[in-house]
């Protein structure tokens, strides 16, 4: 399987097919050069077609903003790492529920747990089902979170 190709890097190779299709190349030794398929090329042609080269370009990103920018995502990581009694909590464990009070006491924001899940995920950390302490406890149903060593 071929390795991911970033945004910046498929734009560069759009551009690249635009302007050798302006030099006159035909569109199959485009596809060939840039190992692409014929109708991709196509396409690409089509848009010249449309806008110039510039049509080429990366459309902006759609969606909603990340609520918690790289260094929110940054700082809340040091602040997981010092464990929950630090933050009022009445043990150091991490549950999603946990986690989302603490962004919104630090930042402001309200997340569901699925999106405080998400996040956790992409700051390294992974959930833990604790062992039961004693029958019956409460541990047995709550996950806790800690960080992928």
């Amino acid at each position: 399987m071929p390795a991911a190709v970033s945004r910046k890097e498929l734009e560069h190779r759009r551009i690249q097919a635009g302007e050798l299709l302006l030099q006159g190349l035909r569109q199959s030794e485009v596809a060939d050069r840039l190992r692409v398929s014929r109708e991709t090329v196509r396409r690409w042609s089509g848009k010249m077609g449309e806008g110039g080269l510039a049509a080429l370009k990366n459309a902006p990103r759609l969606g909603r903003p990340a609520g918690l920018d790289t260094a929110q995502r940054q700082q809340l990581g040091l602040l997981l790492q010092q464990g929950g009694m630090a933050h009022g909590f009445v043990s150091n464990d991490w549950s999603l529920s946990r986690v989302r009070q603490l962004i919104t006491r630090h930042f402001g924001r309200n997340y569901s747990e699925v999106q405080v899940w998400r996040i956790l995920g992409a700051l390294g950390w992974s959930h833990q089902q604790p062992g039961a302490s004693g029958h019956g406890s409460k541990r047995r149903k709550t996950r806790e979170w800690t960080q992928k060593r």
